[in-house]
């Protein structure tokens, strides 16, 4: 058994004894996959006229941040309500970015930004369609499971297109209500229906028979002639949604009638 001495001595010993420092190795910074030289090459792309330039800039600087960004949006967004394998899913994507390549105008802003919301509304509009089939072919208990993992976040993408696709709508008709309707009496329902986007979240009941009370007590109109305004108003509505849907924005300046 080591004596009192012989304890004190070890002790010092370890106390004298270097010690090793160890240094924290420093975490590389990782690279955006998405940064301006992606962006660069997207312009050169749609600016050669030259098929086999196109493919070559494509698949050397795009084609992997496509795939990454289309990746990163799927599982983000939680865009699962698919009836094919994860890998078709990107695929399509990919595909669908690269059909708005000629689309992009970098004065409009960045590619990054551009390509987000467009493979975002392609998915929403796709993830939801999908979502619906499953609701009427789904048994009732695995479609309220599906709908307890993934909802949330479905209805916050969804509720986010929407909110964007109404903020720009109301900016085209508000620059051109006028151009297309020519009576005061259309202009006032059409603005009256726009006043009730305007204050949809204040809105409990959107069904159709309720707004149409709404209106009438707004512009003092019957139910025929209210019809006949918002009847036109909805062929431009299909036509935004088509545009914001693919390109991301409505061009909202003075166009007048698009019909």
């Amino acid at each position: 058994m080591p004596t009192s001495k012989q304890q004190t001595k070890k002790m010092v010993d370890a106390i004298k004894k270097p010690v090793k420092v160890v240094k924290k190795k420093r975490r590389k910074k990782s690279k955006m996959y998405f940064g301006t030289p992606v962006q660069e090459a997207i312009i050169r792309y749609n600016k050669s006229p030259n098929p086999a330039v196109k493919n070559r800039i494509y698949q050397e600087h795009i084609h992997t941040a496509f795939e990454k960004m289309a990746e990163n949006l799927i599982h983000t967004f939680k865009f699962y309500y698919f009836d094919y394998p994860f890998a078709e899913v990107k695929a399509e994507v990919v595909s669908f970015l690269v059909m708005q390549m000629p689309k992009y105008q970098p004065d409009k802003g960045r590619a990054f930004s551009y390509f987000s919301v467009v493979g975002k509304n392609y998915l929403i509009l796709n993830n939801n369609n999908n979502y619906k089939k499953m609701k009427i072919h789904d048994q009732i208990d695995r479609l309220d499971y599906k709908r307890n993992v993934h909802s949330e976040s479905v209805d916050d993408a969804t509720s986010e297109f929407n909110s964007e696709f109404v903020i720009q709508m109301l900016e085209y008709w508000e620059n051109n209500i006028t151009n297309i309707f020519r009576r005061q009496k259309d202009i006032l329902v059409a603005d009256s229906v726009l006043e009730l986007f305007r204050k949809r979240k204040n809105i409990e009941n959107f069904n159709k028979k309720a707004l149409y009370i709404m209106i009438r007590e707004m512009t003092g109109s019957n139910t025929q002639h209210i019809t006949r305004v918002v009847n036109q108003m909805k062929r431009y509505y299909v036509t935004m949604m088509e545009e914001f849907s693919t390109g991301g924005s409505i061009d909202t300046s003075n166009t007048g009638s698009i019909f």
